[in-house]
């Protein structure tokens, strides 16, 4: 008898090699997709933390402004100016409703 496979036997094994490296393709993308859902929870969590340091950051230079320093001394002088405004327009609103 002849031993060479026949085409069928042949394109059963190619089938079932396609199928396993499918199957192979399949699970990597899972654990991919699982690793891009974990990355991005870690990137919002590093973005939340800069956007808190970056806020602590400008209360400690105003902070810093008020103790003395001269850096910034313009930007502070226009928050207290901005804060000061603010508490005028509360005081007429109040004295208005009076």
């Amino acid at each position: 008898m002849n031993k060479k496979p026949s085409l069928i036997e042949v394109l059963e094994e190619k089938i079932i090699g396609l199928l396993n490296k499918l199957k192979e393709n399949h699970l990597i993308l899972i654990k991919q997709e699982e690793s891009q859902l974990i990355l991005l929870e870690k990137n919002k969590s590093l973005e939340d933390k800069i956007m808190l340091l970056q806020k602590e950051n400008k209360s400690l230079k105003i902070a810093n402004n008020l103790l003395g320093s001269n850096e910034g001394k313009s930007q502070t002088k226009t928050k207290i100016n901005g804060l000061i405004k603010e508490v005028n327009d509360c005081i007429n609103q109040l004295s208005e409703m009076n």
